[in-house]
């Protein structure tokens, strides 16, 4: 009998089934992402969950030592900046935050170290901020880093640079970095270790787990849970999904599973049904697109009228000057802009050719130039 992965119907989403056999994967998993949270990294005391970084950590030795290439992007800077210096509640200026980064990603990465060491594998520090994705040459020269890290044989530990990146501060968590990453280093598998089973729903009070999930559906991010652990957890289920649609588009399935599962790594890559699984879409996003669409961060908004949105979305055309109704920003010419419609919606990202002084200035030129070729736009 095949096993229900979501049993009831009581949103009206799909029941979806699967048979009472291993995963399978579209392709041989090769390299793989690890996030881990900062609720398996920290307890309750801010301090390092030693033991259950010594289990992770010996997880991933294990797989390197069978020739698997392991990525690990980790939390818990902050958390542990807060333990060292006894702190119980999370500042809110950001000069604190920063320094509490800077203090625990000291601790963070000298316990990764010694247990790196003592199971016989080697870790090396990279630090991120959204500028090495921003800048298309540096998104190339980050791959090429951490290409050569992995041709030594060593796990890089990656994390958001706190310390000078302030807009991971103010929203707070790694997921959508760790899915980023994935696709910086073309991963065959992403894996989010959380505190919980997976993504469930409940039904009649009990929780239920999606085994597998093909689409994130409206219906799906509907029962995505927004609740965190205060000073420990920053992100949530809802951050999770989000960051699973930049992987999947790149054709990277994902597992969201619980970081204190027994041998979670080598079972979840050996097929077994732990977690929620995501499949990867087969007809992924171009290169290009996919970094305008999930990468790059978007200078400013060009606000179009209704036939523009009209011939973007069913004709698949070009944007031209006399459709564009306002533009804000700080944009110049060769940035990605976000295109929306008069209510405000979003309808695509595209690099733009002018900059927000030219396009403000454009007065009776319209219709000279292509404001954004197709070729540049991704609808959202």
């Amino acid at each position: 009998m095949p096993a229900l992965i979501h049993p009831g119907n009581h949103r009206g989403l799909p029941l979806q089934l699967v048979n009472d056999m291993t995963r399978t994967f579209s392709r041989p998993v090769k390299r793989v992402v690890v996030k881990v949270g900062s609720s398996v990294i920290a307890s309750y005391t801010l301090k390092a969950r030693t033991a259950q970084l010594r289990s992770l950590v010996g997880q991933i030795s294990a797989l390197t030592q069978k020739g698997m290439e392991v990525v690990l992007v980790s939390s818990g800077a902050i958390v542990l900046g807060m333990g060292e210096l006894g702190l119980r509640s999370r500042p809110t200026d950001l000069a604190s935050l920063q320094a509490l980064a800077a203090i625990g990603q000291a601790v963070l990465m000298k316990t990764y170290s010694d247990l790196f060491k003592k199971a016989k594998a080697k870790c090396g520090q990279v630090l991120l901020t959204w500028d090495d994705f921003d800048s298309r040459v540096r998104y190339l020269n980050a791959r090429h880093t951490l290409e050569a890290i992995l041709a030594h044989g060593v796990i890089p530990v990656i994390n958001e640079n706190d310390t000078i990146s302030t807009e991971e501060i103010k929203f707070g968590d790694n997921d959508k970095l760790s899915s980023l990453v994935a696709g910086l280093v073309r991963a065959d598998l992403l894996i989010l270790l959380s505190d919980v089973e997976g993504l469930y729903d409940k039904v009649d009070g009990e929780k239920k787990v999606f085994t597998e999930i093909k689409e994130i559906t409206a219906d799906i991010e509907g029962v995505a849970s927004g609740k965190v652990k205060k000073n420990i957890s920053r992100g949530g289920m809802s951050a999770k999904l989000d960051a699973i649609k930049i992987a999947t588009h790149a054709n990277i399935p994902c597992v969201i599973a619980n970081g204190e599962t027994k041998d979670v790594l080598s079972r979840v890559i050996g097929g077994e049904q732990l977690g929620t699984f995501f499949f990867g879409k087969e007809d992924k996003t171009l290169a290009r697109q996919h970094w305008i669409a999930f990468i790059a961060k978007p200078k400013g908004v060009i606000m179009v009228d209704d036939g523009a949105a009209a011939a973007l979305l069913k004709g698949a055309k070009s944007l031209l000057l006399p459709g564009v109704v306002k533009a804000e920003g700080h944009f110049k010419a060769e940035d990605v802009v976000i295109v929306c419609d008069k209510a405000g919606k979003e309808i695509a990202r595209g690099i733009t050719h002018y900059s927000l002084a030219e396009l403000l200035n454009a007065g009776e030129k319209k219709g000279r130039h292509e404001v954004i070729h197709r070729d540049d736009l991704v609808l959202r």
